[in-house]
């Protein structure tokens, strides 16, 4: 049976990532918005947690515990509580270094996983969606074709986090077109490798905070020894499944950011000599907005836990990614509609969460548990 009582371990980084997330990411998502910038002061200050370190082997340099998507999905949900652009920011190291962790050969592993273990904040990151309407991230249009000793890797990306200043890219290719997940590999690319071309920031409606940039590969050539698992390759579909654990689990973040707020809100705003939040139609909106993240947040946790079992997550995490996007954009714009005009104001951090909910359905692969 599932349980719902987190082990003590995980207790104690709840508490941990939940403090970090109020004390730090909250007090500077709303300057990292306007400024659209994270300073590396506030990245160093994750890094510090040693999150991240933490699942990494002990030969390479980390502390050797037992990596979990259910502990993941906890850490996600909490950063995303406290801002989604910062919480992807932070979290952005592991859409390189959990592939390697989980599929990666021994010399991949020995290779890269020593680089996530320093003082210094690694900027590494996964390119998976592509700049085209409807996409399927089990279909893609980037391909791969080997040559000889290396394989050739054409396409355009899109939506690639700190494109500009990693050091290290997942590039995810299709090698059998028609194929689905199964015809899906991911590459190990270097900065500076031929080939592979960062473009200008992208702009988008919402996180404005994250650097997102497209990624050109034409004729970009990787050797046989940088196909992620090597000979035997990657399982796609888990990394995927994965992905959409960690994104639900953060679209569960920002929805209960918006749902305590705009309570909170609803209980102060007192309106002809009584709260708002006493009327039936205000009372019935933050009901509604606390069972569908609750909802929420318990399908990322299912998928995430079936996850740890090593069983296939493919349908869990599918419908929670797929209720996260569908629940997230109404979510957050019934946190803007309870402070009626005070929420189309800047100040107040609601109309951020409804710009970063509404991208929830839409973007697949910045993020990973």
């Amino acid at each position: 049976m599932i349980s719902f009582q987190p082990s003590e371990e995980q207790g104690q980084i709840i508490d941990m990532v939940k403090r970090f997330a109020a004390d730090v990411v909250r007090p500077n998502a709303h300057e990292c918005e306007e400024e659209k910038s994270i300073p590396d002061d506030l990245l160093a200050k994750f890094w510090e947690l040693g999150l991240i370190a933490n699942c990494i082997p002990e030969e390479c340099g980390g502390y050797g515990y037992e990596r979990s998507a259910v502990t993941g999905a906890l850490i996600a949900e909490e950063l995303a509580y406290g801002d989604l652009a910062l919480g992807l920011a932070m979290l952005s190291p592991t859409l390189f270094s959990y592939p390697v962790l989980e599929m990666g050969t021994e010399e991949q592993m020995k290779q890269y996983l020593p680089q996530f273990c320093g003082e210094a904040f690694k900027f590494a990151t996964a390119a998976l969606m592509e700049p085209r309407v409807a996409f399927d991230p089990t279909m893609l249009k980037t391909m791969a074709r080997r040559e000889g000793e290396e394989y050739v890797l054409n396409g355009e990306k899109c939506l690639v986090p700190f494109a500009d200043r990693a050091d290290l890219f997942m590039i995810f290719a299709a090698t059998s077109p028609g194929a689905g997940a199964a015809g899906i590999e991911g590459y190990i690319v270097e900065k500076g490798t031929e080939g592979l071309q960062v473009g200008d920031r992208e702009k988008y409606m919402g996180l404005n905070a994250l650097p997102l940039h497209k990624v050109t590969l034409t004729e970009c050539k990787v050797p046989m020894a940088n196909r992620l698992g090597g000979s035997r390759g990657c399982d796609f579909q888990r990394i995927l499944n994965l992905s959409r654990i960690s994104w639900s689990a953060m679209a569960a973040g920002v929805c209960n950011a918006a749902k305590d707020y705009a309570a909170d809100y609803a209980k102060e705003r007192v309106q002809f000599g009584e709260p708002i939040a006493s009327r039936q139609a205000i009372a019935f909106m933050l009901a509604d907005m606390a069972t569908e993240t609750d909802a929420m947040r318990f399908l990322a946790w299912k998928a995430a836990w079936l996850a740890d079992r090593q069983e296939d997550c493919t349908r869990e995490a599918y419908l929670a990614k797929l209720y996260a996007g569908e629940y997230a954009a109404r979510i957050t714009d019934n946190g803007v509609q309870v402070l009626g005009g005070h929420g189309y104001i800047r100040e107040h951090p609601v109309e951020l969460w409804f710009r970063n909910g509404r991208g929830i359905e839409i973007i697949d692969g910045l993020t990973l548990v």
